[in-house]
């Protein structure tokens, strides 16, 4: 679940971002909509505890945000928060499995079998032969998946999703959303994508909407 109250962030040097309330349940779905500046990363930040609060209230997966110093959010992200990220950062020296397995190492869960193993999450996302490979030998749509892979292996309560139908045609597009909300329903997880693209509000209609506005003057 996702809860704000009186949500805000200034940029030093920089503009003064107001967000409206927010109130999503565990398990929904929400669109984060708005014009480039109006907020979105900022927001995606700041729900991801990537960004601490400075003004306002934020709980997410019930944890008060602003109550926790930087090592506890660091510590609760990894447990809490899987993140598709608009660049997708695998690094090109590592496999496929190699890349994923960076991910129990960062939450010091190595070894943990509550998890789904890495071959496991390949497998559902129908990428399970790619484990060996490096990310210069994966297509677009297959270093998606593998991303995807990585955002969910340790089964998060919470889905953030950056623009993940940019430069997508219309099949892997609709492919790219329909594995984003399978992967949520799997978790139980809340999912939350930005995006400009009107493909995703029109497979998305149902969805809750959260629209960001242009810059506030501080």
């Amino acid at each position: 679940m996702i809860r704000s109250r009186g949500l805000a962030h200034r940029w030093a040097g920089g503009p003064h971002l107001r967000f409206p309330d927010l109130d999503l349940p565990q398990g929904g779905t929400l669109l984060l909509l708005g014009a480039s500046g109006a907020g979105k990363s900022t927001w995606l930040s700041l729900v991801a505890g990537l960004l601490a609060v400075q003004e306002g209230e934020l709980e997410v997966a019930g944890e008060h945000l602003r109550r926790l110093s930087a090592p506890r959010r660091d510590a609760w992200r990894g447990r809490c928060i899987g993140f598709l990220p608009q660049k997708l950062h695998l690094s090109e020296a590592l496999t496929v499995e190699q890349n994923l397995r960076l991910v129990f190492f960062a939450t010091q869960a190595v070894g943990t079998s509550a998890h789904p193993t890495i071959q496991e999450a390949l497998a559902v996302l129908g990428v399970g032969e790619l484990a060996a490979r490096k990310p210069a030998q994966l297509s677009g749509g297959q270093a998606q998946r593998v991303a995807l892979a990585r955002a969910v292996l340790l089964s998060p309560r919470v889905i953030l999703a950056d623009e993940p139908t940019a430069s997508l045609d219309d099949a892997a597009a609709e492919a790219a959303v329909w594995l984003l909300c399978q992967a949520a329903q799997r978790c139980g997880a809340t999912l939350v994508i930005a995006t400009h693209d009107r493909r995703v509000r029109e497979a998305l209609a149902q969805a809750q909407v959260l629209q960001l506005r242009a810059e506030v003057p501080a």
